[in-house]
């Protein structure tokens, strides 16, 4: 039950946390992606709101998409296109844990399985 309400924290609805501005919702969010990214197969049932997560308005929700994703296993290997498509995100923190979620699943599980795509831009890490 704790984890449902974690995914919840990842839903579009909009939650007041008391702040004034976004940044609190944008630290929820990302925090929530890390968390069930903890609990493996445990988090599998709620891995769609991780997956929306990857067009979030925030680079820092984005880049954790990506890294639980990257971490979660054989769960994850059909949403590794759309991991793919955040290497040519505007932020590069985004496009670095694209590539490093991709990486620790390797070559066998490559969308696709063709040649590997490129990033957009010049990646400085």
């Amino acid at each position: 039950p704790h984890l449902a309400a974690v995914a919840n924290c990842l839903s579009d609805k909009e939650i007041d946390y008391g702040a004034t501005d976004d940044d609190v919702g944008r630290y929820v969010r990302a925090v929530a992606c890390e968390a069930l990214g903890k609990h493996g197969e445990a988090a599998q049932p709620h891995l769609g709101a991780v997956v929306a997560r990857l067009w979030d308005s925030s680079g820092q929700v984005r880049s954790a998409s990506c890294g639980e994703l990257g971490r979660h296993g054989e769960a994850a290997v059909p949403h590794l296109g759309s991991v793919a498509g955040r290497l040519s995100d505007d932020n590069r923190d985004v496009r670095k844990a694209a590539c490093i979620a991709l990486g620790n699943h390797g070559e066998a599980h490559a969308p696709g399985r063709r040649a590997a795509p490129r990033c957009s831009r010049r990646v400085s890490l």
